[in-house]
């Protein structure tokens, strides 16, 4: 955006009390604008420029920004920063990619690394330890205030941080419909026990309890290994931590057990809504809307799948759909499987760090918590001000301090288990090509030395 243009918004957007800026690039809901297409508003706290003193004042300097963010979430993420841009002077050029992970290496092998990457695999930025910034005294005393231990542990490298949390996924949630529970008298279980016997009711009254699709083009199996995440983590975090980092084997005996775990509802026919053989070949994105039609009860995928449902869907604690937590095997346990984007930066210059402070500030996250579907677990956000119902309950949960989370755990392996060897076993799992036994034993032969 040219600066003549910065100005005239910012002219235009001084005599508005609620945000709902067309011409200026923060559109009504639904329209498509010259900027971007949000869902949401910008809250009107946003467009005061006081707020922005103490980044600096730039003059027309570009700051470029490099994720795996496309289509509406990307036009709701620029969103959240329209006003940091204009009252900063800083052109924030942000660019998605769906092939992140080997254009990053590209970028950079090739000397055109972005300014800042936001990083989905904290084991992937790793990889780039060498080129990355580490974060500076006041970015540390940002993240240190806006995060907890856990996730700041994501953001650092050998004793470094690199990167304050971006969004956050709650990822141990399991979809079911209200209506169906409220006409059967069902309750939600709070433990696996309860879940099991829950499934086994609704499978002798004639329905499939589960809904399962491992389906994702190139990355199929992936919500596989959510599923054996999920049970390991609640088996306890000290040998989900084991696990993750490899201070005991992929094939560890706790390890195959759990697997097995899953097998008990993904292997069983009366289970899975059209039987366990299509689970590989369901689309993940589809894979839950027999809900829809009570020809299921239950979907386990995280909560960015409640942008996922039929446009008419009404996603809500008294909806069409709606979600609750992984049970816990302990019931004093309270756990949560997360995922999310990790802000990184390649260069030290100026308007990057004052990006990169403004990314990890309240103001920002409570933002982009207003301009669509979004979840976060910056501490000092109020979660009501999220746009989906879903959204609202995932940043309660997030934003918790009495929640144990733990971050995916094949984004922390290496690439060559996480994004290889584990997608392609646990299809051959679900499919009946191997056992559990086999399964990780061929993992465990393909972990790195």
């Amino acid at each position: 955006m040219s600066k003549t243009r910065r100005i005239s918004c910012l002219a235009a957007a001084a005599s508005a009390t609620a945000i709902a800026v067309t011409a200026c690039g923060a559109p009504d809901e639904g329209n498509d604008q010259e900027n971007f297409n949000i869902r949401g508003e910008i809250p009107a706290a946003a467009e005061d420029c006081a707020q922005y003193d103490s980044y600096g004042d730039f003059e027309d300097e570009t700051v470029t920004i490099f994720g795996s963010i496309l289509d509406q979430e990307a036009d709701e993420m620029q969103a959240g920063w329209h006003y940091f841009e204009e009252c900063t002077g800083i052109n924030i050029e942000y660019e998605g990619t769906g092939q992140f992970e080997a254009d990053m290496k590209v970028r950079v092998d090739g000397g055109t690394a972005p300014s800042i990457a936001l990083f989905p695999q904290p084991g992937l930025m790793s990889n780039f330890k060498d080129d990355l910034i580490a974060a500076s005294p006041e970015l540390s005393a940002l993240a240190t205030e806006g995060w907890s231990p856990d996730w700041l542990e994501y953001g650092t490298i050998d004793g470094t941080l690199y990167a304050a949390p971006n969004s956050a996924n709650a990822k141990s949630f399991i979809w079911y419909s209200p209506q169906f529970f409220a006409d059967n008298n069902y309750t939600v279980p709070t433990t696996w026990d309860e879940l099991i016997t829950l499934s086994d009711t609704i499978a002798a009254s004639g329905i499939t309890p589960w809904c399962a699709g491992f389906e994702s083009g190139g990355a199929t199996g992936w919500p596989g290994t959510d599923w054996i995440e999920d049970i390991v983590l609640r088996e306890g975090t000290d040998l989900y931590d084991q696990w993750v980092n490899h201070e005991i084997p992929f094939n560890d005996a706790r390890i195959v057990a759990a697997i097995e775990k899953a097998g008990t509802v993904l292997q069983n026919e009366e289970y899975v809504f059209n039987g366990p053989d299509t689970i590989s070949s369901t689309a993940f994105q589809t894979g839950g809307h027999p809900i829809l039609n009570n020809e299921c009860a239950f979907y386990r995928m995280a909560s960015f799948y409640g942008a996922m449902w039929p446009e008419d869907t009404e996603v809500a604690e008294d909806g069409d759909v709606f979600a609750f937590q992984f049970p816990e095997t302990d019931p004093a346990a309270n756990t949560m499987l997360v995922g999310g984007e990790f802000v990184a930066a390649f260069s030290d210059s100026e308007a990057t760090e004052a990006t990169r402070q403004f990314l990890a500030s309240e103001l920002y996250h409570s933002t982009r918590l207003q301009t669509g579907p979004w979840s976060t677990a910056q501490q000092g956000v109020d979660p009501s001000v999220a746009t989906t119902p879903v959204n609202v309950y995932a940043t309660e949960i997030l934003t918790d301090p009495a929640v144990t989370v733990r971050f995916d755990g094949s984004d922390l392996m290496p690439g060559e288990v996480g994004a290889s060897s584990f997608w392609t076993g646990i299809v051959e799992w679900a499919d009946g090509a191997k056992t559990a036994q086999q399964m990780a034993d061929d993992i465990e032969a393909s972990w790195p030395q």
